[in-house]
């Protein structure tokens, strides 16, 4: 009787598993419908369109593929119109439209014109495989030390295609770039779908991450910047994850999302050279999910796997560069797949025990990481991001720093903390408070999942414990979870450096609208008010987008009309007349100094060689770099001049902008920079370290002006205008002036 008491129980108990699985089968996201074709996926909706003809339900899905397709050209048409708008590009000279490719930007342009300017693409890519213009008396590889395959591609296209006849260079780069950002959009536009359940959330995000152009996007003023590039691919990369860690997919959607999410990465990683970091954070939030079981482990390790692949890849297409071999990703990745094999039994046990076993298990990765990386660096002798590590040291407090490097970060605008008015301009589109009030609502749902999780091992009977983490994926799922663990570590990248709000706010236009438009959030909503029930958990999900869509409409079309009709032009006289100048009277072999953003641009504008430039990772060129720029120090005459010969310099530029600055404050001047670094009391009234001394010698920039004989016998100047001041550095058969 017994042990037909505890049979009838197992079958009852049995049953109720399966009743769990069919559950989760039908409530397939936390986030999405529970009927009609809004739950289908963007990729469903193209197969079935293809191979069927349209039937009712397929209409409103195939819908949605046309707004998404549709916002993603907006968003094409309005940033060319804006970058056109802004400059009267169609209208300006070639050497105008040139200069407004600023500091970097102006670099990565000028190998694109050189690859098109070779006599043959072999010639080309020769030239920039050993290149002896970019840092003067010093070849380098530049394929290897810069991320300038899009260039190289873009321009080899270029010429294949003989678009010559139809197009100019110039817009042929510039369409490239606006069209990726079309991409980035229909991105944008698709996850949120795909997380939501309905394309009305994509369209949100979309919307959102157009309105909050200022603060999601610059494309249309720093067009060729490595981010313009690769943030498309990442998001794309973000989309196929979010797809790949649905659950329930056939093992032919998981190989085909494997291969999307490889190939995104891998382009993604080609284009920018920070790929790396953005990676380890990736791997971070991957690494938190499987610790806490809200991912299954076997799609971590495959994602795992697609970093490393995708960084392995670009290094051997970077000729073996060993800043993505001494990367902290590769490091972290290693360490945790390692410490996981070892510690197998991680996830067994009850509560307490499992808590301390994660302890533990973080200690160690973290510990496997850091002795992995300086091994790996120590063998590797890389040094070219290490004053990436001083700014981070001395910007979150681990001690002052006289750095110059770290100091020139420091005291960027760019590289300190997210400013206040981005808060009030996502508060004025109504994201701001959307994005708190889901994420507060979804962070209290994951912990509770999480201590769930982390108590199921410590039930008795295995089919209980897979009955606990079936309804934990209903509550929630998978790919919610990552997007929340995702956008929460981008989140504190942004508040702490504000040129990564980019890498975030694009994300929370996805996350936010994901949420508003979803069932779940509503459903909990109603319950707490005691007002729930499954049709007014459909009004609500679609009411308040649509609202918002008013709203927005309202209150942001006209806007966006006063700005498409904001008519401009560049202007920027001096810097024409100094590239000119260049181009007419100077020999085609002279070398130029000056500061590494202005030095970008002659190099564009007149194919002069130059002694320094803005990719500032590798540690022989910063030290170049800080030797140039005591022009502006508190240097005899004779050290600088012995400085700039060293390094084959013909004449130097001198920017009354550095030399007078008022932009930034005391002690983040560049000359301030340069004096402390120097050992030397800083300009101005206010305090200064007691070990400073004052230096012997007025600042050169300064003085060289007064034609004093002790200048006189070195430098000669040339050219002058109200920003420009250039002098021709003499022989000994020269003259005295």
């Amino acid at each position: 009787m017994t042990l037909r008491k505890r049979k009838q129980r197992f079958e009852i108990l049995n049953d109720a598993s399966q009743h769990c699985l069919e559950r989760n089968h039908k409530q397939t996201n936390v986030y999405a419908g529970t009927n009609g074709s809004s739950n289908t996926s963007p990729w469903e909706v193209a197969i079935t369109a293809i191979r069927s003809p349209l039937q009712t339900t397929e209409i409103i899905p195939l819908l949605g593929l046309s707004v998404g397709l549709i916002l993603g050209c907006f968003h094409f048409w309005y940033v060319q119109s804006l970058h056109e708008n802004f400059l009267w590009f169609s209208n300006i000279q070639e050497v105008e439209q040139e200069i407004s490719f600023r500091t970097e930007c102006g670099l990565y342009y000028s190998y694109y014109k050189q690859m098109l300017q070779a006599p043959t693409i072999s010639r080309g890519l020769k030239e920039l495989l050993y290149d002896n213009k970019t840092e003067s008396r010093r070849t380098i590889n530049l394929l290897k030390r810069m991320n300038i395959y899009q260039e190289v591609i873009l321009s080899i296209l270029y010429r294949i295609l003989s678009l010559q006849r139809y197009l100019e260079p110039v817009y042929f780069y510039l369409y490239t770039v606006f069209g990726l950002q079309a991409l980035y959009v229909i991105s944008i536009y698709i996850t949120s779908w795909l997380l939501s359940g309905t394309w009305i959330s994509g369209a949100l995000a979309a919307l959102w991450y157009i309105l909050n152009r200022i603060d999601t996007t610059r494309v249309e003023f720093t067009i060729p910047l490595r981010e313009n590039w690769s943030l498309p691919f990442f998001a794309l990369q973000i989309m196929a994850i979010t797809y790949y860690l649905r659950p329930l997919l056939k093992p032919l959607q998981q190989r085909c999302s494997l291969a999307l999410i490889m190939a995104s990465t891998f382009l993604f990683c080609v284009s920018w050279q920070f790929n790396q970091f953005i990676l380890l954070i990736q791997a971070l939030a991957l690494f938190s999910l499987d610790c806490l079981d809200m991912v299954p482990a076997s799609k971590v390790t495959s994602l795992y796997f697609v970093h490393v692949a995708s960084l392995l890849l670009v290094c051997i297409l970077q000729f073996n560069n060993s800043m993505l071999l001494g990367s902290l990703v590769l490091s972290f990745i290693l360490a945790a797949l390692v410490v996981r094999h070892l510690q197998r039994n991680l996830k067994s046990g009850d509560f307490v025990v499992r808590v301390v076993k994660l302890l533990l298990h973080l200690v160690v990765v973290f510990s496997l990481t850091v002795l992995t990386n300086n091994t790996s660096k120590r063998i590797l002798g890389l040094e070219s991001d290490e004053h990436i590590f001083k700014f981070l040291k001395a910007k979150f407090g681990f001690g002052s720093t006289r750095d110059f490097d770290a100091k020139l970060y420091l005291c960027e605008e760019a590289f300190g903390l997210l400013p206040y008015d981005t808060f009030q301009r996502l508060l004025h589109t109504l994201i701001l408070p959307s994005y708190l009030l889901v994420l507060v609502i979804t962070v209290i749902i994951a912990i509770i999942v999480a201590i769930r999780n982390l108590s199921c091992s410590s039930c008795s009977a295995q089919f209980q414990s897979t009955s606990i983490k079936e309804e934990n994926m209903i509550i929630l799922r998978p790919d919610m979870a990552y997007n929340l663990i995702h956008n929460v570590l981008f989140g504190l990248l942004a508040l702490s450096t504000m040129r990564m709000k980019y890498l975030w706010t694009s994300h929370m236009c996805v996350f936010a609208s994901a949420a508003i438009c979803s069932n779940h959030l509503w459903s909990l909503s109603l319950k707490a008010i005691r007002l729930y029930s499954p049709q007014w958990v459909r009004v609500m999900r679609f009411a308040v987008p649509i609202l918002i869509f008013i709203y927005l409409y309202h209150e942001f079309w006209p806007k966006i009309m006063a700005e498409l009709s904001d008519l401009r032009e560049f202007y920027d006289p001096d810097t024409v007349e100094l590239m000119n100048w260049i181009k007419l009277k100077t020999s085609k072999n002279a070398v130029f100094a000056g500061s590494m953003q202005l030095l970008a641009g002659v190099k564009l504008c007149t194919g002069r060689t130059i002694t320094n430039h803005p990719h500032y990772e590798d540690k022989k060129l910063r030290e170049r770099t800080k030797q140039i720029y005591q022009i502006y120090s508190r240097r005899s005459p004779e050290e600088v001049y012995s400085i700039l010969r060293l390094y084959g310099t013909d004449y130097i530029i001198l920017e009354d902008s550095i030399c007078y600055e008022r932009r930034h404050s005391r002690g983040c001047r560049l000359r301030d920079l340069l004096d402390t670094a120097n050992g030397h009391m800083m300009d101005g009234s206010g305090a200064n370290d007691p070990d400073l001394k004052p230096s012997p010698y007025p600042r050169f920039c300064d003085e060289i002006k007064s034609n004093a004989p002790p200048y006189t016998i070195y430098f000669s100047r040339v050219f002058k205008n109200k920003t420009f001041h250039v002098y021709k550095l003499k022989k000994k058969k020269d003259k005295p002036y």
